[in-house]
Order: C-alpha cells, then sequence, then structure tokens
C-alpha cells in the first residue's frame, strides 16, 4: 500500500478493525483503546473526538499529545518489516500501533505491553475511563 493512502485512512475506519481482531481472541475494545491511548497520550475523550472527527492517521499522531517514551522499546514485524527499522517517523508510528494490538490479540500481559513503565497509570485510566 503506497504511504500516502496509508496516512489517508481514517482512524475511525481502523479503530473497529482493532477491535473485532482482539475480540475474537477474547479481548476487549477497551484493551485496545488503552495501547493506543498509552502510545499517543490520547484520553478516552479524545479518541473518541478522533472517531467522531473521521480524521485522517496523519493527523491522528500530528494532533496526539505525545508519543510515548518507551513507544521505542516496541520491536518486533509487521507486515514483514521489523518496526524498529521504520525510517519514516509517521509509518513507525502507526505500525507501533498495530504492533501494540496484535500483542492484545496474541493474549501478553497488559504490563508487558505497555513496556512496564507507565504501565499502572495507563491500566489506571482504563479502570477511571479516563
Amino acid at each position: 500500500m503506497p504511504m500516502d493512502r496509508l496516512f489517508r485512512m481514517s482512524f475511525a475506519s481502523i479503530h473497529p478493525l482493532y477491535v473485532a481482531k482482539v475480540e475474537r481472541k477474547g479481548r476487549s475494545a477497551d484493551d485496545v483503546d488503552t495501547v493506543i491511548c498509552w502510545l499517543t497520550g490520547y484520553d478516552r475523550d479524545g479518541l473518541r473526538a478522533a472517531i467522531d472527527d473521521g480524521r485522517d492517521l496523519e493527523t491522528f499522531f500530528a494532533e496526539a499529545p505525545h508519543l510515548n517514551p518507551d513507544a521505542s522499546l516496541i520491536t518486533g514485524v509487521i507486515c514483514g518489516v521489523r518496526v524498529e527499522e521504520i525510517e519514516d517517523p509517521l509509518t513507525q508510528r502507526i505500525r507501533y500501533m498495530d504492533k501494540l494490538v496484535d500483542e492484545v490479540a496474541r493474549g501478553k500481559k497488559m504490563s508487558s505491553i505497555l513496556r512496564g513503565a507507565n504501565a499502572g497509570a495507563a491500566l489506571a485510566d482504563r479502570t477511571t475511563g479516563r
């Protein structure tokens, strides 16, 4: 897929695909939102706004409050490419998000998915709805 086409995809079109993927494996939409919030710094209301306004992935990441500093700890292969070797920052962020959702679907523990450091805060936000 050409990168421009990937960047123009709406977050609203991708989010339900992520949710369906993890629900087939017995996980929840809350788990998807937790990992996306951890990665991007959005809170639940911010994610909902991104879905409701139909922003594309380029805008979604450009307007993200902050990329988690531990995102660089995300490693592995997505679409046949090692995420840590992707040179384009936006493509890498999108693939980080894909990788996190894959880890949720595979049943990894949330503390491991969130790379330990900020896992407690992200899990607390999940239970309080922030």
